[in-house]
């Protein structure tokens, strides 16, 4: 198998190609493997046989597939899955309901992550070009 590495919009891919055989290749992405079929004409796209692989941190680490209910009180949620692009706060900074947080990519679109309660920024609890998923802890205001 052939080892190729990407970085894709700031998340790294470890990708492993196999031999073609009869328009059949083995690869294997991040760990995840996949079947593809190659299309007669190389022209055309390739199809895959299963899902798109987890996303990963920018340290390359897997994000978990779902995070429990977070028992921390004023924890910052991710709305939705994406990358984490820039913080407008930091640690001990005060915030009022409705401030925007940080900034989260998801599908090239920006996206701001506001604050659902006033407080100070206890803790922050993911980096900018992490990958989270929907209801991950991003940070907590106490």
């Amino acid at each position: 198998m052939k080892e190729y590495k990407y970085t894709i919009n700031g998340i790294k891919f470890n990708v492993e190609v196999g031999d073609v055989d009869d328009n059949q290749v083995e690869v294997i992405v991040n760990g995840s493997h996949y079947h593809v079929q190659l299309e007669k004409d190389t022209k055309a796209p390739v199809r895959l046989n299963r899902a798109a692989p987890a996303p990963t941190t920018a340290t390359g680490e897997k994000v978990i597939a779902k995070q429990s209910s977070s028992s921390v009180a004023g924890a910052i949620k991710a709305p939705l899955p994406g990358t984490i692009m820039n913080f407008k706060v930091k640690e001990g900074d005060t915030v009022k309901p409705g401030d925007t947080v940080c900034v989260l990519e998801a599908m090239k679109m920006e996206n701001d992550v506001k604050s659902s309660q006033g407080g100070t920024v206890k803790k922050i609890l993911v980096s900018v070009g992490d990958a989270v998923l929907e209801g991950n802890d991003i940070m907590i205001i106490g």
